[in-house]
């Protein structure tokens, strides 16, 4: 493509016009019948009991219920347990098979007597579900205590600080009432509550007690987990790299687009940041929006220019956003007392309120929470609620993997190790409504230490453009492909004269960025790896397509950012046939900006944002011309993206309350494609709907588990059967029954469609690409205005 070929604004695109009626749910369970049901009543009946025992022993309680875990032979939808079971309350469901919930002395013998009914040979109601049940038992110590507290015990200090996550519940006024139950029984035990987070979807105390009333609080019946507050991830130590003076920066335009840093602070006195800074505000108590680490500043300078490598050798440094910052850790790159949650919130309604920010960059891994695969926790919650809530798109790096005195042997275990239960993904990386960006490698050389170049004892770990060696993986809440984006956020180089396994200690080649000691040691710019520094470039890329293409939400930017993402050959051809362990690691690629902003001529991008009620489906006609399928053989390419932000819950193992897919799909007619789909009324019918498989990059069942999802379909030598049939997207919602209560009657979507024809011998007959489309588009709005 040449650098002076025009670009043309992405264009929009309409829905087709047939909708099917809503349908009625099949409520029908398919459950193994015991081989001896008497048997299975009797068994059920001693363990039930056994649990009974077991939980009154429990400590504290807003009320006099107790607290059983129930375990399924299979999964169950828990609100047809609940009329199952006396109408006992489902807290959570822990995994597909394991639900806890309260219920009341007179609850559990009413259900008791039932299975008494089911072991003596009598007619039960609902038995299919007594069939699937496997056991009862109590929600133990052990299973409250968090995966930090587990690893390393409590702190030897007289008192110390833990986070205590309650079970959240239905009901608000009983939610408030087990809240201050809860923060009376701490007092009362001689406890401080320094913070809390009361919110629905999350209820979290931050704790200041002594041993003994921690180990309580392990045995207390209204607590989920306990742990120890968050441990940041720190970044690895800087390698200075000095410049020559620059000419002065001009500010950004007033209407210029805002991204937000939430990090250590600002040094807004930065000859090429300052110009470009709008606010920056501390919600830490008592201290001052600087920059008192130096973290903030390095990631502030890549998330307003992207490149400041290319920015140097240009030796121009020209603003197209408006910078603002948020300070939320302190001179140690950690928090304080305060949650960071409520930190957080608190910050995000400030400059969405007075500025109308919407793109915030939060480069944050919690060492202390890993992400176990089961339910979401900790402050990705936070950044899924308030995405929905604010219309705000969060970007997150998946946290640094720093290895420990075991290893890895980073040269002759990579990349082994990248995929290790060691190296998963740090809160909040695991959030679904957050772009979370992994970390390639820039370079494979130092910038600033010769004997790189002329000693082979120095190594790097990855060459350039495979995965950091520090970057972690996916995937999230119920194999959701995370992460979402890959960047660069640098690499490492081993002295392999001393055979070094130790991080700290080896040579890095990581990002350049803006240093916030350009005052105090003259040094304006500084390199420094991490995937801190992966996630700001995707930050900056979101917010400037927030002003090249404004959308309607930021669902339609996440969307088109999917739609250009490439997976990088050096990472394809590092794991090779494992395209498990590449998915987990790169996700849907790094996005490639030839045609991000502003459609080309040889590739377009259509557009729609659009409301869908549940258990419908919407239908998109792609407008492709002809040229696209004639000619020799040739990498044609449709990339197909769609992005939503449903209500969450912790305490369902869905997390998702709302449930969007889509399909690519060929047929001669669109009464065809909709009669096909109109006859599915489920998740599963629908799923059974075949899509194009052939040259499909992510199946529909992988990345559906996402609220991002895309997928590319490479055509090479299309049949004459593909050539002349139409093409058509399919949108389809259907929610989880226990969500239906938590959505709107029409939930919001995005769509983006990208076409891409960069191998076409000549066009110039019959016109670009885009030029065609954009006539098919024309002609169909004529026709549709003429009936």
């Amino acid at each position: 493509m040449s650098e002076i070929e025009p670009k043309h604004p992405h264009l929009e695109f309409d829905r087709e016009s047939p909708a099917p009626e809503r349908r009625s749910r099949k409520a029908y369970l398919n459950v193994k019948v015991p081989d001896d049901v008497r048997a299975h009543g009797r068994r059920l009946r001693g363990r039930l009991q056994a649990a009974r025992n077991a939980a009154a022993q429990d400590l504290g309680g807003y009320d006099r219920r107790l607290l059983i875990k129930i375990s399924l032979s299979q999964k169950i939808d828990p609100e047809d347990l609940v009329k199952a079971s006396g109408d006992i309350e489902i807290v959570s469901q822990e995994a597909n098979t394991v639900v806890l919930a309260f219920a009341s002395e007179a609850q559990l013998e009413g259900f008791e007597a039932r299975l008494s009914s089911l072991s003596s040979g009598k007619h039960v109601s609902y038995k299919n579900f007594l069939y699937a049940l496997d056991r009862f038992d109590r929600w133990s110590p052990d299973d409250r205590t968090g995966w930090a507290l587990k690893r390393e015990g409590f702190p030897d200090s007289m008192t110390f600080v833990i986070d205590v996550e309650l079970w959240t519940l239905a009901r608000l006024d009983n939610m408030q009432e087990l809240c201050a139950n809860f923060e009376t029984w701490v007092e009362g035990q001689g406890g401080v509550v320094v913070d809390s987070i009361r919110k629905p979807y999350l209820t979290v105390f931050r704790v200041r007690v002594a041993t003994p009333v921690a180990t309580q609080i392990l045995h207390h019946r209204d607590v989920r987990t306990a742990d120890l507050p968050p441990s940041v991830a720190l970044d690895f130590g800087v390698i200075k790299t000095s410049v020559q003076e620059l000419d002065n920066v001009a500010s950004p335009p007033t209407d210029a687009p805002g991204i937000v840093v939430l990090d250590s602070g600002i040094a807004t006195g930065h000859p090429v940041l300052a110009p470009a800074v709008g606010d920056t505000q501390s919600f830490l108590k008592g201290t001052s929006a600087l920059d008192g680490h130096g973290h903030g500043t390095l990631v502030s300078g890549i998330a307003l220019y992207g490149d400041v490598a290319q920015c140097l050798k240009n030796r121009r440094f020209v603003p197209e956003l408006r910078l603002f910052g948020g300070r939320i850790l302190d001179d140690k790159n950690m928090g304080d007392a305060k949650l960071v949650e409520n930190q957080v919130e608190d910050a995000v309604r400030y400059f969405v309120q007075k500025y109308n920010c919407r793109v915030f960059n939060l480069s944050y891994g919690d060492r202390n929470k890993p992400y176990q695969g089961s339910h979401v926790a900790g402050l990705a919650v936070t950044l899924d609620a308030l995405s929905r809530e604010m219309d705000v798109l969060f970007v997150v790096p998946t946290g640094n993997f720093e290895g420990d005195e075991n290893g890895p042997d980073w040269l002759s275990e990579y990349p082994g190790y990248l995929t290790s239960d060691a190296a998963v993904l740090l809160d909040p990386a695991p959030a679904l409504s957050t772009l979370t960006v992994g970390s390639i490698a820039r370079y494979d050389q130092g910038m600033d230490h010769p004997p790189f170049t002329t000693d082979p004892a120095y190594r790097p770990v990855a060459r350039a453009g495979q995965p950091s060696p520090f970057t972690r993986h996916g995937p999230s809440v119920n194999g959701s492909i995370k992460p979402d984006l890959i960047e660069c956020g640098g690499n490492m180089i081993i002295d392999a004269h001393l055979n070094i396994r130790d991080i700290t200690a080896s040579r890095r080649t990581g990002e350049v960025s803006t240093c916030r000691e350009f005052e105090t040691k003259g040094r304006p710019f500084a390199q420094e790896c991490g995937t801190s520094f992966a996630a700001p470039h995707v930050a900056h890329t979101a917010a400037k397509l927030t002003g090249e293409f404004t959308p309607e939400s930021v669902d339609l930017c996440r969307a088109i950012l999917l739609a250009h993402a490439r997976t990088p050959d050096p990472c394809a051809q590092l794991f090779g046939s494992d395209s498990r362990a590449l998915r987990d690691v790169t996700g849907y690629g790094r996005v490639d900006q030839t045609a991000l902003y502003r459609s080309t001529g040889d590739c377009v991008t259509l557009w729609a944002e659009e409301s869908l009620t549940n258990r419908h489906h919407h239908f998109y006609e792609i407008p492709i011309p002809a040229s696209f399928w004639s000619g020799p053989s040739r990498p044609r390419e449709l990339t197909v993206a769609i992005a939503y932000r449903p209500p969450i819950r912790t305490s369902r193992v869905d997390y998702r309350a709302v449930r969007f897919g889509f399909k690519l799909v060929s047929a001669d007619s669109l009464d065809d494609v909709v009669d096909r789909f109109n006859a599915a009324v489920d998740i599963e019918s629908t799923m059974k709907i075949p899509e194009r498989d052939s040259g499909r990059r992510f199946s529909e069942l992988l990345r559906s588990k996402g609220t991002g999802q895309a997928s590319t379909w490479t055509f090479r030598r299309p049949l004459t059967k593909v050539r002349s049939q139409s093409w058509f997207v399919v949108i389809t919602r259907i929610d989880s029954r226990w969500g239906e209560s938590l959505s709107k009657e029409r939930e919001k979507y995005a769509l983006a469609v990208n076409l891409s024809d960069r191998s076409h011998p000549t066009l110039e007959l019959q016109g670009s690409l885009y030029a065609q489309v954009e006539t098919r588009l024309r002609r169909r709005i004529q026709l549709r205005g003429s009936n």
